[in-house]
């Protein structure tokens, strides 16, 4: 089949914010002379409803309860005011580009909210010319792993699994994206460049590595 539609995790695909994001969780554990557990941490990048709860884990090492309203104010400050540094990852716009030159659909498909993703992408003026976005919106039960909103995304534009190609960093977005038939180039960042992503169908350090019309090419 030839390729009709691109699909784009977004956190940490489109944009890095997954390292703003653990850097900010870094920052508030070791203000209490305490490391974040990297390795529990990346079971939250992709999904949400995890087990591992940071504030409830930095609150077991103090040994009592924190005010958390106010440091979690403090540490989200902190994360955003890094994200808003952050532009395009390598290789995306390339990406944008293809998708409008081919006439390929092309969505966004991510466990964070709508709120989250519209406000990023109209930070970077990229907030125009998205066939659909579908976002967990705080649904455990929508988020990825489950292959939910990628099946919705494809029952949204009206491709076939076959003819959709998603872009993923995370094991739990290549789990939700494979789970739903879709081809998946995983393509990580700082935060996932150790996991485990080798159910994905093709891997590359960076989507500046494949040029589009190269990725194509193998569906012609």
């Amino acid at each position: 089949m030839a390729i009709r539609a691109f699909l784009f995790d977004f956190d940490g695909l489109i944009v890095d914010t997954e390292l703003p994001a653990r850097t900010g969780w870094e920052w508030l554990y070791r203000r209490h002379g305490h490391e974040l557990p990297r390795e529990r941490w990346a079971t939250l990048v992709g999904t949400i409803g995890a087990d591992f709860d940071p504030m409830t884990y930095l609150e077991e090492l103090v040994g009592g309860p924190l005010d958390r309203a106010a440091l979690d104010e403090e540490r989200y400050a902190h994360e955003v005011s890094l994200i808003e540094a952050e532009r395009l990852r390598p290789g995306i716009a390339d990406y944008l580009a293809a998708a409008k030159r081919h006439g390929l659909k092309r969505a966004i498909v991510s466990s964070s909210s709508r709120q989250w993703i519209e406000g990023h992408l109209a930070r970077l003026e990229e907030a125009v010319g998205w066939d659909a976005i579908l976002a967990a919106d705080h649904d455990p039960a929508r988020a990825k792993p489950h292959p939910h909103l990628y099946l919705e995304a494809l029952d949204r534009l009206g491709v076939a699994a076959g003819e959709a190609v998603a872009f993923e960093d995370s094991p739990n977005g290549v789990r939700a994206a494979r789970s739903a038939g879709i081809f998946c180039v995983a393509v990580p960042n700082e935060v996932t460049r150790d996991l485990a992503l080798d159910e994905a169908d093709l891997l590359v350090p960076s989507l500046a590595d494949l040029p589009p019309d190269e990725l194509l090419a193998r569906f012609a």
